[in-house]
């Protein structure tokens, strides 16, 4: 397997390791050098491709026995720590991929992606998800607009509503407190929030706040799923939230009719403000919501900028997620985000943990022509997490034409699959060990949510 280790951490680092060894590789865009005859992007690729082919066959030991360039591939940034060395890359390897990055314009759309260009050419869109985790008093305009104001009146609402239900000052129907919440939704309306939600069951401030609640994830039109879902719960004590953009996505719309009648039966057929008490929705369609009988007091908006696997850091993650744990905790999470969001803006590319990551990811993919991709959590917390990753690089990547509507010269996407820590190395690792090649990223943590010592 070729590795990329990452390490988590809850708190700041206090060393910096690998800095000085940073002379060993071009350090930025723009400040590596321009190779002679590199004309244009296939000028680039071409070269670039030489070199995996020269690469493949260097064994990755003898390439570890190099500690300089060993050390240049330590990086840490926003509280990880990224080790590469295991990676079959070398300094000129990467000074290579940086210069693919630069005639490909990746910094130019990177800058222009935060400045709200329009980088969506066939929808016409923005893609700002970015400004959804962006601090109140920051500027992001779109068409003149700070959507920035836009995306905190949302937060400020969520905010509002989750804390009366929590408290008890919103209640159901019947007057009992709404302590169980069933989340419906498919895609981005739903592997985002399930991973985040996964992630924080087990961290001491998140399990604590979520004491005696309940929240539960309705996405396959299969009626398992449904009685799953709703296996146990009280239509008395329970909140549905319903998310879908246009409020017509067909899997989304018949799980909520199918909920809607067992609130009904559950309620005694109440009218139509009273089942209203026990629903909720992020949508853009305020005709359609309140066709199917939500209060659009109640109805959280979220926008067309907004890509939905990216879209947990919107209301859609915003309201299951405050419910169950609190929108403190759910807050804490954007604050993350938009640091690593800055890092991503700010850092150099060879100290850009997100840059050195998609890089790499072009390098075993296009270059070595690697069809697959591990990812390895060590930590049960992060169960759904590869799920969310499949929808986040598989949904998006793949692409067959560029933007340009030329056909796409080498491979674009690959398979990621994976399984938290010990449980992978019980099943697939055993077909990893033969020998196959397999780009593999470990992710490990310095502290964990459940410490145990025996």
């Amino acid at each position: 397997m070729l590795l990329t280790l990452v390490l988590v951490a809850w708190s700041k680092f206090e060393t910096t390791v690998g800095a000085d060894s940073m002379s060993a590789a071009c350090q930025s865009a723009e400040t590596c050098k321009e190779d002679v005859g590199i004309k244009d992007v296939r000028d680039a690729w071409k070269d670039i491709m030489d070199h995996a082919e020269m690469l493949k066959s260097v064994p990755l030991r003898t390439l570890l026995q190099d500690h300089e360039r060993n050390n240049a591939m330590f990086v840490r940034g926003g509280g990880v720590i990224l080790d590469y060395s295991r990676q079959r890359v070398t300094n000129e390897t990467m000074t290579k991929l940086l210069r693919l990055a630069r005639v490909t314009g990746v910094e130019d759309k990177k800058r222009m992606m935060f400045r709200g260009n329009r980088l969506n050419n066939i929808e016409g869109r923005a893609v700002l998800h970015v400004a959804l985790r962006a601090a109140r008093n920051e500027v992001i305009e779109l068409d003149g607009r700070n959507v920035v104001s836009d995306v905190w009146s949302v937060l400020d609402r969520v905010k509002s509503f989750v804390e009366k239900v929590r408290s008890g000052q919103w209640r159901g129907h019947t007057g009992k407190m709404l302590t169980d919440v069933v989340c419906i939704g498919i895609g981005g309306s739903y592997l985002g929030n399930e991973f985040l939600f996964e992630a924080l069951k087990t961290a001491p401030k998140a399990a604590a706040s979520a004491a005696g609640r309940r929240l539960r994830f309705l996405s396959n039109v299969d009626p398992v799923d449904v009685s799953r879902a709703l296996d146990g719960l009280s239509a008395e004590t329970t909140l549905v939230v319903v998310i879908s953009k246009t409020f017509t996505t067909a899997e989304t719309m018949l799980n909520a009719q199918t909920v809607k009648q067992w609130l009904k039966q559950g309620l005694g057929d109440p009218a139509v403000s009273g089942l209203a008490k026990h629903f909720v929705a992020c949508s853009s369609a305020l005709d359609k919501t309140g066709e199917f009988g939500i209060d659009s007091a109640n109805v959280f908006g979220f926008w067309d900028w907004v890509g939905g696997r990216f879209s947990v850091s919107s209301a859609v993650g915003a309201v299951p997620l405050s419910l169950q744990y609190g929108f403190d905790v759910f807050q804490e999470f954007l604050r993350g985000a938009h640091d690593m969001d800055q890092h991503f803006l700010q850092a150099e590319p060879l100290q850009n943990l997100p840059m050195l990551l998609g890089l790499l990811a072009i390098w075993n993919l296009s270059c070595l022509k690697h069809t697959a991709y591990a990812i390895l959590p060590y930590s049960q917390a992060l169960v759904r997490f590869v799920p969310h990753v499949q929808q986040l690089d598989m949904e998006s990547n793949g692409k067959r034409v560029q933007v340009d509507g030329n056909e796409v010269e080498v491979a674009t996407g690959a398979v990621y699959f994976g399984e938290p820590g010990t449980n992978g190395q019980h099943s697939f690792y055993q077909l990893l060990h033969q020998g196959r090649t397999v780009p593999a990223e470990f992710i490990g943590f310095k502290v964990s949510q459940k410490h145990i010592e025996l």
